[in-house]
């Protein structure tokens, strides 16, 4: 319907934008007739109040917004408790306002006694009972699941985890589903996913790592839903590697970039593993903006989640990480002792075998990572011939 903007140096106290500002949405809101008028800012409870009787429209700040589009996406109960808590977080200091059309006092605040407390008041304390009893049930159940989250987490430490994060609406869902074969339910839209989803990503015959989509960031993400959403969280905060995926073809996408990594360091996750994933490369305009993008983040990686080009390059990017650098090794054992050869297969290519009576000396490309448990298996000799990129 319209969108009015104001540069002020400072912050109206009791109406966050200026009075004359207010009067001018008034006349807007008015004229075009709307319902809504939502804010782009946290506003006070006091904010809100004194804004609404003068554009006499209901008013929702950011959080709220958020909020509203997270319960309309919610689907399981988990993300429902998820949302229903932040949402009880969000209203109980705003619970004045919405009781402020009843009287809060009867008579005079001189006289006092028995009469002087009216159904305002009474209602208000009789909400913010029900509320914190509601908030402190959520959060008793909201705890056992996040428990019972880093269980499944720490269950899954035999495995290579790989978690993918970024803006919301930057093609998260979408690009899992190339690079795993599911179809996970995916859409051009905020907030598509609330629920943390976990497939098995065939890296190549030897690896594969667990992949799991996570809910998608925003700018100024309220912190209650950060708490809220810590045990869909998990997932991220224990991965042993994040591909943070990055909507290449938005104009604001170094902002999204940032956003991004603010609420990661709010997590404690901004020291991990991280690849930066440009998706989207298929859109107009986005190869100008990924070389841009590139020049800034070079070790990026350029992709298309709906097309499936540069998947090969991210996968031999997280083999990377997996194995590290590859090694090319003569290693000698004992011929009766399989295991060597069987971890040599298992975990690299073999390039060539010699046997003799008692001895196998075999010829391998092995990941860097992947030689301390080849050396647990005690081989007669391991040689580092040349190293090489994987």
């Amino acid at each position: 319907m319209g969108n009015i903007r104001q540069k002020r140096n400072k912050v109206n106290s009791s109406l966050y934008i200026g009075k004359g500002k207010a009067e001018l949405i008034a006349e807007i809101a008015h004229e075009k007739k709307v319902d809504v008028v939502i804010f782009d800012n946290d506003l006070s409870p006091a904010q809100i109040r004194e804004l609404e009787k003068i554009i006499e429209v209901k008013i929702i700040d950011r959080s709220e917004l958020i909020l509203d589009i997270f319960a309309t996406r919610a689907s399981s109960a988990e993300a429902r408790m998820q949302v229903e808590l932040a949402q009880l977080e969000y209203t109980y200091p705003r619970l004045t306002r919405m009781w402020s059309h009843l009287d809060t006092v009867a008579g005079s605040a001189a006289t006092g006694g028995v009469g002087t407390r009216g159904t305002g008041e009474s209602q208000l304390e009789i909400d913010r009972r029900l509320v914190h009893k509601r908030v402190a049930a959520l959060s008793r159940q909201i705890k056992e699941i996040d428990k019972r989250k880093t269980r499944q987490v720490k269950a899954r430490d035999k495995h290579f985890t790989v978690s993918l994060v970024g803006y919301t609406n930057a093609g998260k869902s979408t690009l899992m589903n190339t690079l795993t074969g599911s179809e996970n339910f995916a859409a051009d839209q905020l907030f598509a996913t609330l629920d943390t989803k976990t497939q098995r990503w065939n890296l190549s015959q030897e690896h594969y790592a667990l992949l799991s989509d996570t809910v998608g960031f925003v700018r100024n993400l309220p912190h209650h839903l950060v708490a809220s959403f810590r045990a869909t969280l998990e997932e991220a905060i224990h991965a042993d590697l994040l591909l943070h995926v990055v909507d290449i073809a938005h104009p604001q996408v170094e902002l999204q970039l940032k956003a991004v990594n603010t609420v990661l360091k709010e997590l404690g996750c901004d020291q991990k593993d991280i690849i930066l994933v440009m998706n989207k490369i298929d859109k107009p305009g986005s190869i100008s903006r990924s070389e841009t993008f590139q020049a800034i983040h070079p070790d990026a990686v350029a992709v298309s989640s709906r097309t499936g080009s540069g998947v090969n390059n991210l996968i031999d990017a997280v083999l990377t990480r997996i194995t590290g650098d590859n090694l090319h090794l003569r290693v000698t054992g004992n011929i009766s002792d399989g295991r060597i050869s069987h971890y040599l297969r298992a975990h690299g290519t073999i390039l060539k075998e010699d046997y003799s009576d008692t001895h196998v000396t075999i010829e391998a490309q092995l990941g860097q990572r992947q030689l301390p448990g080849l050396k647990q298996l005690k081989p007669e000799s391991c040689e580092i011939i040349t190293p090489t990129k994987a």
